[in-house]
């Protein structure tokens, strides 16, 4: 256990120093590649009212995506009245879907255990 320890510090120093190094120009090479989307002046005011400007305009388009949602859903029902017509393309595409959504869980029941396969740690 200590051994794990002591490389576990040996690797947050190396992490701490690499930061250190290079944070700086990384920080500031970020800052010029976005400069566009920086608001001035950069204060933490004007961050407060960005934020609120972002969820009340997030509140503001649910009555869209509520639509949106309803259509596509009609959509779906209207395709599975229609199944007889449906081309074996769509079919394919619905079953890569559903394969994608099935390891995307998959994957996220991994990252939920701690990375491992077998089982949860006690």
């Amino acid at each position: 256990m200590a051994s794990k320890l002591q490389q576990l510090q040996s690797k947050a120093c190396q992490a701490s120093k690499f930061v250190s190094k290079h944070g700086t120009a990384y920080y500031r090479q970020l800052l010029e590649q976005n400069k566009q989307y920086i608001q001035e002046p950069p204060t933490v005011e004007k961050c407060n009212e960005l934020s609120k400007q972002l969820l009340y305009t997030r509140l503001a388009s649910i009555p869209g995506r509520y639509e949106s949602f309803w259509k596509e859903l009609d959509y779906v029902k209207n395709l599975w009245k229609n199944r007889q017509e449906l081309k074996v393309e769509d079919a394919g595409i619905a079953a890569l879907f559903g394969l994608e959504c099935f390891a995307w869980y998959c994957a996220g029941e991994i990252v939920g255990r701690g990375f491992t396969f077998t089982g949860y740690y006690v």
